[in-house]
């Protein structure tokens, strides 16, 4: 008489880049380069490139196919949510917005029951929540994966497109890099000097827990950690920064602290004099998540030549269509073996 055990497999979440090693990081980043050069393409205006070009388009991978990720949102979105939308479209399933008002999570119904509800019919839960304890409850009772959209303490995905976006850019930073590269290849980063000019929160956290474990040779930020600086001058965090960034004063949730935080941040607006009284490498470049608000940074800098936040809001896509493909597509934090990997890297070339 033969038997039969079942194993159940262990369902795969995703809270901050904490969770994962150097090496996913870095396949997760290189994945959704991948995904944009496949994409891209079957984005552009019909008859718009040339037949031959056509015939050897490939569609990028359809993980999601006939499949249903939960958008839920607890709190206004633009980029993650268009990410989400756009991203679910191009690997063949589609996303269902849940917003605050649409469902019973939090008047009538509890996380637990919500999570399981949820994941009895859609195939992972991308959740945008206010405390970090409500989507570490979601994912605690979640039959299927929970990616992090963002929560008070951690803010994942942002940081995954920052990093593409200073790959993609890595020749400004190095003048003998040569910045004719071919499109949607991957350029290897020097060691990066990141100052980051503001509040503490969600960005600055996930930064800390990722940046140095890369190949970034410090960060000049607001929080302590070791080869990280600290401090309550903005012109000191500049000095010697090829990078920086900063985010908003006054997150969701605290408006009712606007005067107080606006009083406390006098001095941090980053411009040109500020990171040239600061000493800030000459080709410094600026990066902020968005949406800005213009004592943050002015004019100059935001819609200047040094400012990379618009193909930084741009790569959000790439990187969570990269995440939904491997965490709600494969259940994995990790990418197909490297030698398909290789192989399709190669038949795309």
């Amino acid at each position: 008489m033969a038997s039969r055990v079942a194993t159940q497999k262990t369902v795969p979440h995703l809270m901050t880049l904490a969770d994962l090693t150097v090496p996913q990081i870095e396949q997760t980043l290189r994945h959704s380069l991948r995904l944009k050069k496949l994409s891209k393409p079957w984005l552009e205006p019909q008859g718009s490139l040339p037949a031959k070009k056509v015939q050897k388009l490939r569609l990028p991978p359809q993980s999601l196919f006939n499949k249903t990720v939960a958008l839920l949102f607890s709190k206004r979105s633009t980029r993650t949510r268009l990410a989400a939308e756009t991203s679910a479209t191009l690997l063949g399933g589609r996303a269902l917005f849940l917003g605050k008002e649409d469902i019973q999570l939090g008047v009538n119904e509890t996380p637990r029951d919500t999570a399981r509800v949820i994941g009895g019919m859609c195939q992972g839960i991308f959740a945008r929540v206010g405390a970090h304890s409500e989507i570490e409850e979601l994912a605690k009772h979640s039959p299927v994966p929970v990616l992090n959209a963002l929560s008070d303490l951690w803010h994942p995905t942002q940081i995954l497109a920052d990093l593409l976006t200073l790959h993609e850019h890595a020749h400004l930073f190095s003048p003998k890099t040569s910045s004719s590269h071919p499109e949607y290849t991957w350029q290897d980063l020097r060691p990066l000097t990141i100052a980051y000019v503001g509040d503490a929160n969600n960005i600055l956290n996930d930064m800390l827990v990722t940046y140095p474990r890369l190949v970034l040779s410090r960060i000049q930020a607001l929080g302590c950690d070791k080869n990280i600086w600290w401090g309550t001058d903005p012109r000191e965090a500049v000095k010697g920064a090829d990078v920086v960034v900063t985010d908003t004063w006054i997150s969701m949730g605290q408006e009712a602290e606007k005067a107080e935080r606006l009083k406390a941040f006098e001095g941090y607006q980053v411009t040109e004099a500020l990171c040239r009284e600061g000493g800030a490498n000459p080709d410094w470049k600026f990066m902020h998540c968005l949406p800005r608000k213009q004592n943050e940074v002015d004019d100059e800098v935001f819609y200047g030549p040094r400012s990379l936040v618009f193909p930084e809001a741009d790569n959000r896509k790439w990187t969570i269509m990269a995440l939904f493909d491997t965490l709600f597509g494969r259940w994995s934090h990790g990418m197909p073996p490297k030698d398909k990997q290789k192989k399709e890297d190669e038949d795309d070339d």
